[in-house]
């Protein structure tokens, strides 16, 4: 017994000895790392006493500090930034739905404004902007090398007054003029509709109205359709949606969710990870589920796809999405004001990190760009053309009548005809959704009676033909 008590003492006197040998060259590294903080910061002071008193022009010690800071926090990565007391009033209230600007969510990529997507019904969005477009200018004056902050204050204005961006966009030769509107923003966080048997969601922001937007949109739709047996499934738009708060983004997949993580969340330090569960209860109770994703997909956007891809209660149709994986704190600071602070990386329930690489979709759906050449084209053609329409036996003079059909039997057969015109027409505005409905189609029309079809994934690449 004595042998095993000398050699844990001995254990313990050894660790102690080492641990001083080691403790020494650290503590005496760390005062070394402090002592350069400090000089650091006296270099900090006697610059800002030189520009203070000696720059050509007086200069406002506010502005000056403030610019300091935010070049400290954007130095970081695009997402952190300092927020004055004007700028987060702002940000509170877009939470809230409603705010003045162009409605446009943007971040910053190689010193210019990159839009991450145009809000659904706003004056960007209107304009024609696009997901990925590149603003350069803002009436005429070049946004290049100044922070974010500073190109969004530029693109604010009084409600009605008239702006001129300047854009770049893949696959167009020359950068080109937009002129947007300044408007008031009134965000309606989800809009709910039906399409034939589909329910469609179409969510644009998770600000503090999403998950109640979404459970009372598809509550209505439900009732028009006559209850949950009279629809095919449930389509979730979340294509050019900038994201927004993550806990709603939690309440939206915990919607569709019965039990399983939802997401996570990792940071520096081991406290200050997380991780989401779902609860019981199915808003759609178990009907097949299709996610729409784009290029403007990111954020909170991410979350949920990432949720519903992973526990396989939703195929993703669309394109790879923006890839925004991180999570951002507001930090209010004295003031008023406040910092904006990345935290923590966010991971998908099968510990996917989206920071970078997106949400591939299951089905790769690319969306049709209309040509403008060939719009014209067409509708010349059908201006002028004298080609007889299409004709089937059934338009021939004299033709038989099918008389095997009841009167039942021809209300069907012409349902299914004013059914696949509705589908050619959504196929021309919205191939993407389209193709979105026809998968809920065809999983309803092909499951068996006695067994869901939530959990049905597919792996293919589809690309459109062109209209």
């Amino acid at each position: 017994m004595r042998k095993y008590v000398m050699a844990a003492v001995g254990g313990t006197l050894a660790g102690i000895i080492v641990t001083t040998q080691v403790a020494g060259p650290l503590i005496a590294q760390e005062a070394k790392s402090s002592t350069n903080v400090y000089e650091q910061l006296d270099l900090f002071g006697d610059i800002f006493e030189r520009i203070r008193s000696q720059y050509v022009e007086p200069v406002d010690e506010k502005k000056l500090i403030e610019a300091a800071i935010n070049g400290m926090l954007t130095s970081l990565d695009p997402h952190s930034s300092y927020l004055p007391p004007a700028d987060f009033g702002d940000m509170q209230v877009q939470t809230r739905g409603e705010f003045g600007g162009l409605g446009i969510e943007v971040t910053q990529e190689e010193g210019f404004v990159k839009v991450v997507s145009p809000i659904d019904g706003t004056p960007a969005a209107e304009a024609g902007v696009e997901a990925g477009d590149f603003i350069t200018h803002v009436d005429g004056e070049s946004v290049l090398g100044l922070t974010l902050d500073e190109a969004v204050t530029m693109m604010r204005g009084p409600v009605g007054s008239e702006i001129v961006i300047t854009v770049v966009r893949k696959d167009t030769p020359e950068p080109f003029d937009l002129t947007i509107v300044r408007d008031t923003i009134k965000l309606t966080a989800v809009k709910a509709r039906l399409e034939g048997n589909t329910a469609v969601l179409r969510v644009t922001t998770f600000n503090d109205q999403t998950y109640d937007n979404l459970q009372s949109g598809l509550a209505d739709v439900l009732a028009e359709a006559g209850g949950i047996d009279q629809i095919n499934g449930v389509v979730v738009d979340l294509r050019n949606n900038p994201g927004g708060l993550l806990t709603q983004a939690i309440r939206v997949s915990d919607a569709f969710l019965e039990s399983g993580e939802i997401v996570s969340t990792r940071g520096r330090n081991a406290q200050d990870s997380d991780r989401v569960n779902a609860t019981p209860g199915d808003l759609a109770e178990g009907k097949p589920m299709v996610v729409l994703i784009n290029g403007g997909s990111a954020s909170a956007s991410e979350i949920v796809a990432g949720a519903l891809q992973d526990h396989r209660r939703a195929i993703v149709v669309g394109t790879k999405s923006f890839g925004k994986g991180s999570v951002q704190t507001i930090m209010p600071l004295r003031g008023d004001a406040a910092m904006r602070l990345t935290t923590a990386r966010y991971y998908t329930p099968s510990g996917r990190s989206i920071q970078a690489l997106g949400v591939s979709p299951d089905i790769v759906v690319e969306q049709p760009r209309p040509d403008p050449q060939d719009e014209a084209d067409k509708a010349k053609e059908d201006s002028s053309s004298t080609r007889p329409p299409s004709r089937s036996e059934a338009d021939l003079r004299g033709s038989l009548t099918n008389d095997s059909m009841t009167e039942d039997e021809r209300r069907q057969l012409q349902k299914e005809q004013e059914q696949a015109a509705e589908a050619a027409r959504r196929r021309k505005e919205d191939y993407q959704m389209a193709y979105a409905i026809d998968i809920l189609k065809g999983l309803t029309a092909f499951a068996p009676d006695d067994k869901p079809v939530d959990k049905v994934t597919e792996k293919a690449t589809d690309k459109p033909a062109k209209n």
